[in-house]
Parts: structure tokens; C-alpha cells; sequence
């Protein structure tokens, strides 16, 4: 199972100084513990605040996990600047394949053309995976998949996510090669708790994402907890 940690430094009591120590700290937590990706989510900052700490989360990730990667939400811009292991697109944000492509040319430019690059998409519909899929993602966060307090967005439920993650789809016969799928990892959002996890597991989500899930808590026996679903 995949586990995706978004990032949200507001849910930190303190003042702003406060908040960006305890995010950084949270986020080597995380890397520590085995989290696979972690999408750095501060939407509210400036471009020259936002590369700043982006840096810093990149050192944090790097000393402290050989395995988990940092995704820069929307801003491929700034994650290219700081040497950040993907980007993370909304369904405002330029395509994956746009982005793909972004990313081929400064690797030409840089010389470093073996260096691999994470693509994820956030996605509101099995149709809208399909999409980002035909655009080359790597992976597409479904959301919302159940009901959170206070939220005015209407939950997805698990049907939809079932359907975007092709469980229990037939093969299209009509296609030569057999299997028209192509698998491309489906994670679930909104809602996501250490209970109802499995059920987005048996839905055919290949990962969860969350704030909460993984912001709050012991995040080791978060991790351990999830890695045990099967």
C-alpha cells in the first residue's frame, strides 16, 4: 500500500516560526517511518517563501529516507528549482504530460537525463483518472472518497473508486492485446482513517492519502498499521 502524506503546517499550534519547525520535523517523521510520498501542500504561501522551505523539506526527506519522495503541490516551477522528487497537479494545473515535458527539458538542459521525476494528479471522477492517466501520471489521488465534518463537498464513495481502479473490471476483448488496463496506481482521499483504510484497499486503491492521517498521531505505528492491510 502506498501511503501519501499531504502537508498542512496550519494544523500546528505557534506562531508561523513554530509551525514551519514542527512541520519539517513531521516531515522527516514521516521519511523516517516510511511514508512513500509526501506532497509539500502550503498553498497559502509566496513563491520565495514557499521555495525556502521547500529546500529545507528536501534536506529533510533526504536525511532522513533512502525511499520516501517529495512532491511539490502545483509548483513545478519551484520543484525543479530545489531538486524535489516530483510535482503534484490539480485539476487546474497544467497536464501531466505538459508537466512531463517541462521536466525533459530542463533535464536536457541540465545534463542529468537519468534523473526520474513523480508526477501525481489529483482527480474527482474515474473519468478524470482516466485522463491523467492517458497523460502519462504516475499515480491519481481520488477525491473525496468519504465524508469529512464540515466539508460542503459531496463524498465520492467507494463505488467510483472501484470503478477508477479498474477492480474487477473485465478485460476489453475488442483490443488485440488482450487487457486494455493499465494499471496506473489509484490512491483514496477525504476521510481516509486507520479504520476505514481497508476498505479503500478491497475498493482497489493501491495507496491512501491524508493530512490528518498522517500529521497527527505516532506516525510509525500509522505506517505499521497501514503496511499490514491486506
Amino acid at each position: 500500500m502506498l501511503l501519501y502524506y499531504i502537508t498542512d503546517r496550519r494544523q500546528f499550534p505557534g506562531p508561523e516560526g513554530e509551525k514551519r519547525r514542527a512541520l519539517l520535523e513531521r516531515i522527516g517523521e514521516a521519511a523516517s517511518a516510511g511514508v512513500d510520498f509526501v506532497q509539500l501542500r502550503e498553498k497559502d504561501l509566496s513563491s520565495g517563501s514557499l521555495e525556502s522551505l521547500a529546500r529545507e523539506a528536501v534536506r529533510a526527506v533526504r536525511e532522513s529516507s533512502g525511499h520516501s519522495r517529495l512532491l511539490i503541490n502545483s509548483r513545478i516551477d519551484i520543484a525543479l528549482a530545489v531538486g524535489a522528487d516530483g510535482v503534484h497537479l490539480t485539476s487546474t494545473d497544467i497536464s501531466a504530460s505538459d508537466a512531463r515535458a517541462i521536466w525533459a527539458a530542463s533535464m536536457r538542459f541540465s545534463n542529468l537525463e537519468t534523473q526520474s521525476f513523480v508526477i501525481g494528479v489529483s482527480c474527482h471522477s474515474p473519468m478524470e483518472v482516466r485522463a491523467a492517466e492517458s497523460h502519462g501520471a504516475d499515480f491519481a489521488v481520488l477525491a473525496p472518497i468519504f465524508e469529512k465534518e464540515g466539508a460542503n463537498v459531496p463524498a465520492l464513495g467507494l463505488n467510483p473508486l472501484r470503478e477508477a481502479s479498474l477492480k474487477d473490471v473485465p478485460p476489453d476483448r475488442r483490443v488485440e492485446a488482450g487487457d486494455h488496463r493499465v494499471g496506473m496506481p489509484v490512491l483514496a482521499l477525504g476521510g481516509v482513517t486507520l479504520q476505514n483504510a481497508v476498505d479503500c484497499e478491497r475498493a482497489g486503491a493501491r495507496g491512501v492519502a491524508g493530512i490528518r492521517l498522517f500529521q497527527s498521531g505516532d506516525i510509525r505505528k500509522t505506517v505499521e498499521m497501514l503496511r499490514a492491510i491486506r
